[in-house]
This record gives C-alpha cells, structure tokens and sequence, in this order.
C-alpha cells in the first residue's frame, strides 16, 4: 500500500516538472491561434458532453436525493461552460463580454459571482449525491 501511495504521489509531481509551463500570453496575430487557444477550443466539445451527460444522468435520475445532487452539477456545469466560452472569445478575439455591457468594475464582479456560482453548485450537487450515498 505504501508503494502505491508513493507512486501515485510522486510520479504526478515528476512529470508535472518536466512538462513545459503553459504560456498565458494571449497577444497574437489575428491570422494565426497559439497553443493555448487551440486547446481551448479543443475543450469546448468535452465541456458539452459533459453537459448533455449531466442533464440525461439528472432526468433518468428523476429526482430523489440522487437526482437533485445531479441537477445541482449539472446547472453548475452550464455556468462554467458559458464561462470558459466567454474566456475563450476574450482569449481569441479580446472581447470581453461582461466589461462591454456592465463595465469593468461590475464586469469583473459578475465574473467572480459566476466562478462562485459554479464551485457553488458542483460542491452543493457532490455534497447531495455523497449524502445520499451514505444510507
């Protein structure tokens, strides 16, 4: 037990050292996208699935402790897709949605209530589901 606690511990940070850091510059030209928007845009179909998933999984669950928990996930995934949409045409196009119509300050505000919103919500719906998967 203790050689698998050990493996699963350090190989993680080993590798995590040897991969090259993520270059958060987003200033490119408008011709050409750079690494990190093309996994960006790569993300984006994973974050659907995940969506459709989530919603199917709460339906089929059809409320009850389990399905609740679910339902919480899955609205809190649908916050964090619309968030990492809008990161990503701010990212490509330098547009950014929630300055252009509530200003920066209150813009800036209602982002981090929507990042709120999504941790919110996931840890609310993991929280249910654990619950009722205590009985």
């Amino acid at each position: 037990m203790k050689i698998i606690t050990f493996f699963l511990t350090k190989i993680p940070l080993f590798v995590a050292q040897k991969l090259p850091n993520q270059d958060h510059n987003t200033h490119t030209s408008s011709e050409s996208l750079n690494t990190e928007q093309v996994f960006g845009l790569l993300e984006m179909p994973f974050l659907a699935i995940a969506l459709v998933f989530s919603f199917l999984t709460a339906t089929r669950l059809k409320g009850g402790k389990f399905g609740s928990g679910m339902t919480l996930l899955a609205w809190g995934f649908v916050v964090m897709a619309l968030g990492h949409l809008h990161m990503q045409i701010n990212h490509i196009f330098h547009y950014n949605l929630f300055q252009d119509l509530f200003g920066n300050q209150l813009g800036n505000y209602i982002w981090y209530i929507a990042l709120i919103l999504t941790w919110g919500l996931s840890a609310l719906g993991f929280y249910k589901i654990y619950k009722a998967s205590k009985i």
